[in-house]
């Protein structure tokens, strides 16, 4: 009885590993959502897609088209040029956190921090997150607001919420 339970018990591991890398990093997982083609389109102009397919695990804050469309279409489509491949670099950035902070991690810690939380963004800037009006909220270091729409988008090696504003960093 023990071996037939050893035996369960692995291939049930098995099986469960088989599916969390079936579904691919966060980097795949936007890149196979129509809702992130803005986003993916930045990433591979600032060279992040490989980034974001490394081991991880990383906290994604994924701007929809909808949060992009948002922006001056002149500034974005600035921001995808080669010149300015270190501007967008450090927006996209400003969007990641290392680490893997799922939606019951986020509302803990929320809880801890009586409605808000400081969290430090890959590029070492500061964004915070908090409860307002029943919803959560990203807040950029200007004092801009993004509102997220979804949690718990997993990746092999990280975790995706959606949010639907661009944040941006100093």
């Amino acid at each position: 009885m023990k071996t037939i339970t050893s035996l369960f018990v692995v291939l049930l591991s098995l099986m469960v590993s088989n599916n969390t890398l079936a579904q691919g990093t966060v980097a795949d997982v936007a890149v196979g959502n129509e809702n992130f083609s803005t986003l993916v389109t930045a990433l591979k102009a600032a060279d992040l897609v490989g980034v974001l397919q490394s081991e991880g695990p990383f906290t994604v804050f994924a701007p929809t088209n909808d949060a992009f469309a948002k922006l001056d279409p002149k500034t974005l489509g600035s921001l995808l040029e080669p010149a300015n491949k270190a501007a967008l670099a450090n927006i996209l950035t400003y969007h990641v956190v290392a680490g893997q902070l799922n939606a019951a991690d986020v509302v803990k810690a929320l809880n801890e921090g009586g409605g808000k939380v400081t969290l430090t963004a890959v590029n070492n800037q500061t964004l915070t997150v908090l409860q307002k009006d029943g919803k959560i909220w990203l807040m950029d270091s200007a004092g801009n607001y993004s509102e997220i729409t979804a949690t718990d988008v997993m990746g092999s090696n990280g975790v995706i919420h959606v949010i639907n504003t661009v944040v941006m960093p100093e």
